[in-house]
């Protein structure tokens, strides 16, 4: 039987805390927490987008049965005992499995026909469910902008419940407008209705900030304001307005 480390101390695990430790664009490894997130990347691999992540060592929860996938990978196996395993998690109720994995480099070269972006998308939940969006209504990649979440934290992870493990993330700094129909998601005047707006594609839907949306944000000639008409409320949720505007999409894609 494998020992188990239990000591916060072990060198070991000081060292996989400090590999885990960067974030956003310094990240180079992250975690996959719970059998299922690790079987959504197992069945996505082969994807442009899951191969980015590759397994380097599984954890197990001492007192465990070993998962099907462990030896299926060929990486090493720790068995952690349970304080280590929570604080691995940053959970309070431990996760049976764990699958660390080293992250690749970003995607390059032309967009996709169908893309989802995130600008200033601060919390990590919020991020996973704009990108489950964009997954689940046939978008094909997605971008990042400034002051977004790290989609490759465990929390926007499993907020995304595999998403990104089927869309290519990059990250962009500026809005460099290409040819597509680029939209901000936003009410304001001179908003297109998103009835009466060319959703053909190349289309390039962005998504602003929770709180002030895009405020302060200098949007490109080419990029136009897009509204989804409401009542008697201010605003939608930034990842409910995506997925409105994301179902339109894929609706429109299917006449």
């Amino acid at each position: 039987m494998t020992p188990a480390l239990t000591s916060k101390a072990n060198p070991r695990f000081r060292d996989l805390l400090a590999r885990l430790r960067p974030s956003g664009a310094r990240r180079e490894a992250t975690l996959l927490l719970g059998a299922k997130l690790i079987e959504t990347w197992a069945e996505a691999r082969q994807t442009t987008a899951g191969k980015r992540l590759r397994p380097a060592l599984w954890m197990r929860l001492q007192q465990t049965t070993p998962h099907r996938l462990e030896a299926a990978l060929g990486v090493e196996s720790l068995v952690l005992g349970e304080t280590l395993m929570r604080e691995l998690a940053d959970a309070g109720s431990p996760p049976e499995h764990a699958l660390l994995m080293d992250l690749g480099s970003e995607p390059a070269g032309p967009l996709a026909e169908r893309v989802i972006g995130a600008w200033g998308i601060q919390d990590p939940g919020n991020l996973g469910a704009i990108l489950r969006s964009g997954a689940a209504f046939g978008f094909q990649e997605a971008l990042l902008g400034p002051g977004c979440a790290d989609p490759f934290s465990p929390k926007a992870l499993r907020g995304s419940m595999g998403a990104a493990f089927l869309l290519p993330l990059r990250r962009m700094e500026k809005l460099e407008h290409d040819q597509g129909h680029w939209y901000a998601l936003d009410g304001g005047p001179g908003a297109v209705p998103l009835a009466e707006a060319d959703l053909s594609e190349p289309v390039r839907l962005w998504v602003g900030n929770e709180g002030h949306g895009w405020q302060g944000v200098a949007l490109p000639e080419g990029v136009q304001r897009l509204a989804i008409p409401i009542q008697d409320m201010e605003s939608l949720n930034a990842a409910v307005a995506a997925g409105i505007a994301c179902y339109e999409v894929a609706r429109r894609s299917l006449r």
